[in-house]
């Protein structure tokens, strides 16, 4: 394609579709990015810059001080610098641009927090509020939120990945899952002994409850349904854990993925290998896994602290 048809929101419109299409982004991201070139497109046009030709070194970095000085966080500025290079780098590679202007862009580094980490004792207590609603509720879904939250923690799976999960992809005799993560990248999880069990309960005896109660005759794969039968959402599941995990004291955000955190931060506590977490959680580097060693080393620092007569 030559340079001189490369109009902007024509050219951002065929990168977006090939996120979805060639490369198997996720929604999420496609989403993330169209916001941020959305942004670069504004800026770019408002500086007379139309065709992806125009878009040089100095007018990138013009739009990151111009994000900065309206105050966009450090991560905002790092993920628009990362989008942007993808951007450009995929348009050399394509013949929209002669070369690439934002190899040498760079945003500021966000800031590192630690993750959110529930402790061990925090978690069975959790658990067995769950535990108590199946015995003492007649509602099936008390039976689907225990096996969500089991989930969660024994295998540390994303929101995503769990909303994703059909009742065809556990296998209950090897008690593993198999999930589909970012990039649609398949793996195979292991499910301890009591999530395996939740989940047994809820696919015999709390799923065709919920679905006979919706009158579906043909139901969803999917393995946690809601009320009407249908698929649930990570919006769903945000609400669940939000007013779990609404009393427990502590920073960092409460959600799905404080169980995520605190399962990976475990396994390390535990003598977990490292690369297994990491083939476990599904991170495509280990320098994200590592993170995790910093949280097992600062809970090992508080212990120290309180503990040892000579801290």
């Amino acid at each position: 394609m030559s340079a001189s048809g490369s109009e902007l929101p024509a050219i951002i419109e065929r990168f977006l579709d090939s996120l979805t299409h060639a490369r198997g982004r996720s929604p999420q991201t496609v989403r993330a990015y169209a916001s941020d070139l959305a942004a670069l497109l504004r800026f770019a046009t408002n500086r007379g810059a139309r065709r992806a030709e125009d878009i040089d070194l100095e007018l990138l970095r013009a739009w990151l001080w111009d994000a900065q000085a309206s105050g966009r966080s450090r991560a905002t500025l790092s993920r628009r610098a990362s989008s942007v290079r993808s951007f450009v780098r995929w348009c050399v590679e394509e013949g929209v641009m002669p070369s690439d202007a934002a190899n040498r862009l760079r945003g500021p580094k966000a800031a590192t927090h630690l993750p959110r980490v529930l402790g061990a004792d925090t978690v069975r207590e959790l658990l067995a509020v769950l535990e108590t609603n199946v015995r003492e509720s007649a509602d099936p879904l008390a039976l689907r939120d225990r096996a969500i939250v089991e989930l969660l923690y024994a295998s540390a799976l994303r929101v995503s990945e769990l909303v994703g999960v059909d009742v065809d992809d556990i296998d209950f005799s090897r008690r593993t899952v198999r999930v589909i993560g970012k990039g649609q990248k398949e793996r195979v999880v292991p499910l301890g002994a009591p999530a395996a069990t939740a989940a047994m309960d809820w696919v015999e005896r709390g799923r065709p409850t919920v679905l006979a109660q919706a009158g579906i005759e043909s139901p969803s794969p999917a393995l946690f349904i809601g009320r009407r039968g249908a698929r649930i959402g990570t919006r769903g599941v945000y609400r669940l854990i939000a007013g779990l995990l609404g009393e427990e004291v502590g920073s960092g955000q409460l959600g799905p993925h404080t169980f995520r955190h605190t399962a990976a931060t475990h396994l390390l506590d535990g003598g977990a290998d490292l690369r297994a977490v990491q083939e476990m959680l599904g991170h495509a580097s280990l320098g994200t896994t590592q993170l995790y060693t910093h949280v097992s080393s600062a809970r090992l620092r508080e212990v120290y602290r309180q503990a040892h007569p000579r801290a």
